[in-house]
């Protein structure tokens, strides 16, 4: 029942049956590497078995990202303890962030350079933008407590720089930073200035927060067009700058909607679990929602 209804998982039975295949290897591998890199006072193969089998765990993982269900509800859901949800989570989660974003059948995107020259390579936009997830709020005496405050939500959160298509389908989400980082500096902290400078003529499109890229980038990104009059505007020129500013945010708009898709997932509509999880989660989502978006755009033929 889990596997066939798409709205428990969030994916098609056909995506689950491709995690399935690629994810499980590289698990039950990691799983027998640390079995064997331990002291062991048994031989191989004793002891307690699997309550959990792989797919289980999977579906489990899968349910908490999609639905924020908490380990305690998946447990009772899977006849397990708490602690094996908890420990299967673990295990898979940083799995699915390795995967990267998948942009054809195949064919994966993992990094932001690979993003850059994969758009550069086809002569297709991109367009870019940060969202904030809001997270618990650092214990009293933390020493980084303030960081995590958002100076635009003024809560406590992360933010993530992701890059779609024209298209709105998600091909790169960053890794989480504090809410306090402002999203030119993340952009730059996470080196687009210099892909864009050294690397292939693409155009990437952003808000009004990354002004200033523009200059830096050679024109490669577009952001809405400066106000040179601040007060007191000739109508001709209020009536031009209205048009421009609605034609760019009108090609823009579609990261908006690739970051909606992504808040789907309850896991990224606040995360509730612990801030160093939050990298994991926001990659792992972003893969995910690519494979199912790549898999709709490319239904199989029926038979």
């Amino acid at each position: 029942m889990i596997v066939s209804n798409r709205r428990i998982t969030g994916l098609s039975a056909d995506v689950i049956a491709e995690l399935v295949a690629e994810v499980g290897p590289l698990w039950h591998e990691r799983h027998q590497t640390k079995l064997t890199s331990r002291p062991r006072k048994r031989a191989v193969g004793a002891g307690a078995k699997h309550r959990l089998v792989f797919v289980d765990r999977l579906l489990a993982t899968l349910v908490h990202l999609r639905h924020g269900v908490t380990h305690d509800v998946l447990a009772c859901w899977f006849a397990v303890d708490r602690s094996t949800i908890t420990r299967a989570i673990g295990e898979i989660r940083p799995l699915l962030a390795e995967r990267g974003c998948t942009i054809s059948p195949g064919v994966r995107l993992r990094t932001l350079a690979e993003v850059i020259g994969h758009r550069g390579a086809s002569g297709q936009t991109g367009i870019i933008d940060g969202t904030e997830i809001r997270v618990r709020r650092p214990a009293a005496g933390h020493k980084d407590r303030d960081t995590f405050i958002s100076g635009k939500s003024k809560q406590n959160a992360v933010k993530s720089m992701v890059l779609t298509d024209q298209n709105g389908r998600v091909l790169f989400s960053s890794p989480a930073r504090p809410g306090s980082c402002a999203d030119i500096t993340h952009a730059r902290q996470l080196g687009l200035v210099k892909l864009l400078a050294d690397g292939p003529v693409v155009e990437i499109l952003a808000d009004a927060g990354y002004q200033g890229l523009g200059a830096q980038t050679g024109g490669r990104v577009v952001t809405p067009p400066h106000r040179k009059f601040k007060k007191d505007a000739p109508n001709w020129y209020e009536e031009m700058h209205e048009r421009q500013r609605k034609a760019h945010s009108s090609r823009r708009i579609r990261v908006e909607h690739g970051i909606a898709h992504l808040k789907n997932w309850r896991a990224l509509a606040r995360h509730l679990g612990r801030r160093e999880h939050i990298s994991d989660t926001v990659q792992a989502v972003a893969g995910l929602l690519s494979h199912q978006q790549t898999a709709d755009l490319n239904p199989r033929r029926q038979r």
